[in-house]
């Protein structure tokens, strides 16, 4: 069975920083906006890089949780691709292309939300509100 909102986001997380995704933030878009409920946004330094971290977070989410993107848009080569899974959003972007946007600046009113990692490998993952 698929998984939605924030145990999904959790799982993109862990995906993306798996694959060593770099500068991954999160935002809980909940009350903020009714496009998502979490906003994740991770950059690449390569083309290369870009497309195995969108090819590894769609992959790996799917087969830990039974969640595929409803939507994806863009390409590699605009270096920016957004994975839609509708409760959560993760924006792949290339270094460049993120200090440009700022998008992190757009969200100012939503929550960023910090990500621990369990070191016992036995508990789960969690965000910080």
């Amino acid at each position: 069975m698929a998984i939605v909102g924030e145990e999904l986001a959790k799982a993109c997380v862990k995906a993306a920083e798996e694959i060593q995704a770099e500068n991954i933030r999160v935002w809980d878009m909940r009350g903020v906006s009714n496009l998502t409920d979490f906003m994740i946004v991770c950059s690449g330094s390569s083309m290369p890089h870009l497309r195995a971290i969108i090819r590894e977070v769609g992959g790996i989410v799917e087969k830990s949780s039974g969640s595929k993107p409803a939507f994806t848009e863009g390409k590699v080569d605009s270096r920016w691709v957004v994975l839609d899974y509708i409760d959560v959003m993760v924006h792949v972007m290339h270094e460049e292309m993120r200090d440009f946007y700022g998008l992190e600046e757009l969200w100012a009113e939503a929550k960023e939300l910090e990500w621990s990692e369990s070191g016992d490998g036995k508990s789960k993952s969690n965000f910080t509100h």
